[in-house]
């Protein structure tokens, strides 16, 4: 069976060697200190390990049943669930005002990451109630808050998002699903929305659905967009629950990965709903939740990568097969461990450059949320959303790619379910697809995030490579091998945007051709610019007469690699970049 265990040391170094949280000037960053954030991280990584993981295959081998109208979860996720409750960590970063703890989002974010690599579909439960409570207290009503957010908060009741719909996915404006007003302000949603995550489960008492609907009248498109409120079942004006709601799930789907989550087919027949907001604005409000749902699901890829990780490392370890081809390392066994072959350290290496690197770019991504939100940051708010898409579409791909190296690693024992390395790799596809396809990703990345501030923010991106590069470049030992690295892709990526200032206007196809390497390169220049921090935070420590020498010396040795074997990918990006759209639409529509 597959084991977790939470890297607690790890977020550690980053949150306080890398980003030094305690010392930065957003409101609530000053109780992070290491002893308040390890109590933090100590108690979620148990709660990781000892209540979710062994929960993780139970719910891929049982999945979720829909008996007379109610999705019946996994056994044992409804008891996990209110422990994971009752023991406030749903509500860690959420406001004080309806019963959260007020932490920063960077804290909830690590937490995330333990839970998602320990089972990504039972968290799935509380990250969708966590997306719609976003969506609520940023743009509902004052009424509408005291009336959800408190259950929301304490997961007492649950929340989704409705969007996608069976003739219509990405382009939202296509969308059926109707709104009638009411003569008491309220409207009847009727409709079918598909692929609904947690949409029906006997976990929570009620459930929030947020539904994206056009009421008649409005204007063609996304502009006539509204978002409403649905209960599951109707809310009393003393809080109680009434009646039920005219909505069910019609059916679940069959998925590869997921199982533990009910992927939900719901029917709308003249639901009550709640307007979120001013009529026809509902793509503002429901990009609320998209946004953060983006970064949690870049989030889920790199985290099924680290427990994929880990279990490729173990067995590693102890699979005896051949010998070292330098020398016998194992005399007294028959064989030595696989982990002796440079094939195998590469697969290895692959992997833990990834994660780590993933780790520190994604920590980072949310203390950029945090100093937007707490702080009132615009530069901050448009960093990340620039950032958003390559955190999201990179951090997937990627993360998808680490969790088949390690299957790749355990060979044919990692195709076999009993190892659970085919879990991971099935679990972790989805991310590269829901929450906006990761092709979608880059287009909005070249098509609108490049552009945004008429180039400001980017500039600003290259900017701060350019002064971390400046600043440290006296620093012999960080120079060589992370600080030339970093500049050299950092020219990559500057260059490719160069190409599509030239060429996109005159031919939209070379930009849009080119929008997928782009990501990735943004990606590995992210990565790349996360590592020369780490390198420089672990050099710093080994000077100033760090006990574990190992931690650190390991860490250079990881940026290392990726520095010298990851990075340079850029390079090949640019290349088919600059190759233009002429090779990707070279064949006519009937020639395929």
């Amino acid at each position: 069976m597959p084991i977790y265990d939470a890297p607690t040391k790890d977020m550690q170094f980053v949150l306080h060697d890398v980003l030094d949280v305690s010392a930065q000037d957003i409101p609530g960053y000053e109780d992070l200190d290491r002893e308040f954030t390890d109590a933090i991280l100590g108690e979620a990584g148990k709660i990781a390990m000892e209540v979710m993981q062994p929960l993780n295959a139970t719910g891929d081998e049982e999945g979720c049943v829909l008996e007379n109208g109610v999705v019946r979860t996994p056994k044992g996720f409804k008891e996990a669930f209110d422990q994971v409750r009752e023991g406030g960590w749903t509500a860690l970063d959420c406001d004080p005002e309806y019963g959260g703890q007020g932490l920063p989002y960077v804290m909830s974010t690590a937490v995330g990451e333990m839970f998602s690599s320990a089972n990504m579909a039972f968290n799935m439960y509380q990250g969708l109630t966590h997306g719609a409570y976003n969506a609520i207290h940023a743009h509902g009503s004052e009424q509408q808050k005291a009336t959800y957010l408190p259950k929301m908060v304490s997961c007492e009741w649950g929340g989704t998002m409705n969007l996608t719909e069976p003739h219509c996915g990405t382009d939202l404006g296509l969308i059926r699903t109707k709104a009638e007003p009411q003569e008491d302000g309220s409207f009847r949603i009727s409709g079918q929305k598909i692929w609904i995550s947690a949409g029906e489960h006997d976990m929570c008492d009620n459930i929030i659905h947020l539904v994206l609907a056009k009421i008649p009248g409005g204007p063609d498109g996304v502009k006539g967009i509204s978002l409403f409120i649905v209960p599951k079942f109707l809310v009393n004006e003393d809080g109680s629950l009434g009646e039920r709601n005219s909505l069910s799930c019609g059916g679940l789907e069959k998925k590869m990965g997921i199982h533990g989550n009910a992927t939900c087919v719901m029917n709308y027949d003249g639901a009550v709903g709640y307007l979120i907001g001013e009529e026809h604005k509902g793509m503002r409000a429901m990009f609320t939740m998209m946004n953060e749902a983006r970064l949690g699901v870049g989030l889920q890829g790199y985290a099924q990568g680290v427990v994929a990780y880990q279990n490729a490392l173990g067995f590693a370890k102890d699979r005896l097969q051949g010998r070292d081809a330098t020398g016998v390392k194992a005399p007294e066994k028959p064989a030595d461990p696989i982990i002796v072959h440079p094939d195998v350290r590469r697969n290895l290496m692959d992997q833990k450059s990834f994660v780590e690197g993933a780790r520190a770019f994604t920590f980072w991504g949310a203390s950029l949320i945090d100093r937007s939100h707490k702080a009132g940051d615009d530069e901050a708010e448009a960093m990340i959303s620039l950032l958003t898409p390559v955190i999201k579409g990179f951090l997937t791909d990627k993360g998808f790619e680490t969790t088949v190296l390690a299957q790749q690693t355990l060979g044919g024992s990692g195709f076999t379910r009993e190892w659970g390395l085919e879990q991971f790799v099935r679990d972790c596809r989805i991310t590269m697809i829901y929450e906006g396809t990761n092709g979608i990703q880059s287009l909005d990345l070249v098509g609108r995030k490049l552009a945004q501030n008429g180039g400001k923010t980017v500039m600003a991106f290259f900017e701060m490579v350019k002064a971390f590069i400046k600043e440290n470049e006296g620093n012999a030992a960080l120079k060589a091998d992370f600080l030339d690295p970093l500049k050299a892709a950092s020219k990559d990526l500057q260059a490719a945007g160069m190409y599509f200032m030239q060429n996109g206007m005159k031919n939209p196809n070379a930009a849009l051709s080119g929008s997928y390497d782009f990501m990735h390169l943004f990606g590995h220049v992210c990565l790349g610019l996360m590592w020369a921090r780490m390198g420089k935070a672990a050099l710093t420590a080994l000077e100033g007469g760090a006990s574990d020498t190992e931690f650190y010396e390991t860490k250079l040795a990881t940026g290392r690699y990726y520095m010298a074997r990851q990075l340079p990918m850029t390079g090949t990006h640019l290349a088919r970049i600059e190759s233009g759209a002429e090779p990707v639409m070279a064949l006519e529509a009937a020639n395929f």
